[in-house]
């Protein structure tokens, strides 16, 4: 039986700021912030996993330490076998990375010269650096502003091109910040269908930071979520509303427009002509019990059932977590 080994590994780190501020005319008080405490994970090789939370969750701190550009206060980093913050140059030729502060473009260069620069400073070697831009051109429709100058790229134009730099070549886990900020829908697609290409066709690793949860439902098989440092929820996306969204909504298209139906452990919480929204418990009833005893009352033309809302479900994790500290 082969045992899968992590490609990171986060154990009990934490993660101190010494912040000064000031206690009077003369005196600055000097104050300990812990933006990661005694966090612990461990990625699999070739998963693509969200890592959400507010701001200040300790979220970009995370990411720091896994690229090495922080170093822990205590407990162990691992990344591809290699301790980020003592083999930072070995690493960087193994991870790729897209901040969203941190450009990897030259600003005044055409981006196909950005990219022949990139080429060079990874030392990739000639033809699998024309494989990887013929595909990556395709995949994100690149040939348009191919030969444009950075500074006067569109910011969707401009994203495209940074995830491209963080690929071209070939690392074993991709660390995304915000991939998709800012882009309309055609752009955002094509970024996402790029990701999903490169971990299935590539094998490669994602951990991807983002507060657009439609990224997380239509990229991650697996969701980290991060509040005050310290980590709140681990697992799958169906688990997680489960856990947290056991409210579910049925939908249904009436034959005629009515007032709003009478149903057993249920409520209608919207009516909008012949069609009604319906929510309930799962644990309570279930999407049958309740299509019956809808058609008992009225004729009924279609109906669906609508799973909670990713959005909806962490934003009550972080309400209850704010009850609990009050």
């Amino acid at each position: 039986m082969t045992v899968a080994v992590p490609i990171i590994e986060f154990e009990d780190v934490h993660k101190d700021f010494v912040v000064h501020r000031k206690a009077g005319r003369l005196r600055r008080e000097r104050t300990v912030v812990r933006a990661v405490d005694g966090l612990s994970f461990a990625v699999e090789r070739g998963a693509i996993v969200g890592y959400i939370g507010p701001n200040g969750a300790g979220k970009s701190t995370t990411v720091k330490l896994l690229t090495g550009i922080l170093v822990p206060s205590a407990g162990r980093v691992s990344v591809a076998g290699l301790i980020p913050a003592k083999q930072r140059i070995t690493l960087a030729r193994r991870i790729g990375a897209m901040f969203g502060q941190r450009v990897q473009l030259w600003w005044d260069l055409p981006l196909i010269d950005s990219f022949d620069l990139l080429r060079h400073i990874y030392r990739i070697p000639e033809e699998r650096y024309r494989q990887n831009l013929t595909e990556f051109r395709e995949l994100l429709e690149l040939d348009p502003f191919l030969r444009t100058p950075v500074r006067q790229l569109s910011l969707g134009q401009r994203i495209r091109g940074e995830v491209v730099a963080a690929m071209l070549h070939d690392p074993e886990v991709v660390f995304l910040d915000e991939p998709t900020i800012g882009l309309d829908v055609v752009a955002k697609q094509r970024v996402r269908e790029f990701l999903t290409a490169a971990n299935r066709e590539r094998g490669v690793t994602v951990m991807l930071t983002t507060h657009d949860l439609a990224d997380i439902e239509r990229l991650c098989s697996r969701i980290l979520i991060l509040d005050r440092g310290r980590l709140v929820y681990d697992g799958g996306l169906e688990a997680l509303k489960a856990r947290y969204g056991g409210e579910r909504t049925l939908v249904v298209d009436l034959e005629e427009s009515g007032p709003a139906l009478r149903v057993t452990d249920a409520r209608v919480t919207r009516v909008d002509g012949p069609r009604q929204w319906i929510a309930f418990d799962r644990e309570r009833t279930n999407a049958a019990r309740l299509a019956a005893e809808v058609a008992s009352q009225a004729a009924l033309r279609d109906l669906t059932v609508e799973e909670p809302d990713i959005e909806d479900v962490v934003r009550r994790i972080y309400a209850e977590r704010q009850v609990g500290r009050t």
